[in-house]
């Protein structure tokens, strides 16, 4: 009996396995719209038997996007794009869920293959905002601090994203407040230096985070589950960390969110992380335990006995993978074996299933 095998249900949503397929950006997409890529992409993982597929950070508006090429969704057009990809997955076993978010201070830079610095000027560049006028790295340009007006209208695109991602039919929503993005910048004591009600005490550093979620869990169906993905830690004194994480993530549970996606840093480029197998882990252990809501392990999670042990030993409900996907879409096919389960095969695969 395996515990990563073990289905889970979530509100009314069962997935056949504990295997999550991370938000990958793939920076493919043109003006926000998925394409070829996204299907062949995020299908594949599907067929490989993965749980839960979720699209990439998609932008709650074109200014929300890491990058020009990032995936979008803020018109009905987008949730058109996203419904064939969407059947696809459904048809194939897995559950498709999308992320929704904004960059923040963090949008308008170039692709990473071509060095992903921010781009100034031209038409896949754009004033980027943030809680407060001070720049990810010191000589990049500057954000726009958002005034109160500002920060309702942030409220309000994640409200249409929520809207327009279930018109596409995804069945699982995840906002992300992690990497450094513009929510976690609200949450982090290092970026937000705010004097009004969304800055200062963590009551007031959670504002934003828990505004959209209730705003968002209002539109989302009872039935179907939300994710928030945080950074649990800045990797920084000083900065965000578990213990705020936890109390937001008690504050988050009471709002109605489902599961803790348990990442970590992003916020300043200063960080140093002990890059090690499952160095997250404990995040999400002690998250489920403290606040009492389901959790997901993320990062440098690559082995199927690996991934096996932190369910079974109750540190995290669910896994999530995301290089270890890129380099393998049949995971989850592997790990079946790895681990002797029998588990069932695409049937145009069928032949190519190892007999033992």
């Amino acid at each position: 009996m395996s515990h990563l095998f073990t289905p889970l249900t979530i509100r009314s949503v069962t997935f056949r396995n504990r295997i999550f397929v991370s938000p990958m950006c793939q920076y493919s997409s043109d003006d926000g719209m998925p394409n070829d890529w996204h299907l062949v992409h995020l299908g594949s993982r599907a067929v490989g038997g993965a749980g839960l597929v979720m699209v990439e950070a998609s932008g709650v508006s074109p200014e929300g996007r890491i990058t020009a090429w990032d995936s979008g969704i803020w018109s009905q057009a987008h949730a058109a794009a996203f419904r064939r990809i969407v059947e696809f997955l459904h048809a194939n076993g897995a559950v498709a869920g999308i992320q929704i978010a904004h960059a923040g201070r963090k949008a308008s830079t170039d692709k990473p293959w071509r060095g992903g610095k921010p781009i100034v000027s031209g038409p896949d560049s754009w004033q980027t905002v943030a809680p407060s006028a001070i720049p990810f790295r010191e000589g990049e340009p500057v954000p726009h601090a958002l005034t109160a007006l500002e920060i309702d209208g942030v409220v309000q695109d994640f409200e249409r994203a929520a809207s327009l991602a279930l018109d596409a039919g995804f069945r699982v929503l995840e906002l992300h407040y992690a990497h450094g993005y513009l929510v976690h910048e609200f949450l982090s004591p290092l970026i937000n230096k705010r004097e009004d009600e969304f800055g200062g005490s963590l009551e007031n550093r959670m504002r934003l985070a828990l505004r959209i979620a209730k705003s968002v869990r209002a539109i989302w169906p009872d039935e179907l589950p939300l994710f928030v993905r945080i950074s649990a830690s800045d990797w920084v004194e000083g900065g965000w960390d578990l213990e705020q994480s936890v109390e937001l993530s008690k504050r988050l549970r009471d709002l109605g969110v489902d599961l803790i996606d348990c990442s970590s840093s992003g916020a300043v480029p200063a960080a140093k992380m002990p890059l090690i197998p499952g160095y997250q882990v404990p995040f999400a252990r002690e998250i489920r335990a403290r606040a009492a809501v389901a959790t997901g392990a993320v990062g440098l999670i690559t082995d199927a006995r690996q991934a096996e042990e932190i369910i079974a030993s109750g540190a995290a409900d669910v896994v999530l993978l995301a290089r270890a996907m890129l380099r393998d879409p049949y995971w989850p096919l592997h790990a079946a074996r790895e681990l002797g389960v029998d588990v069932p095969w695409p049937a145009q695969y069928e032949r190519a299933k190892p007999l033992s």
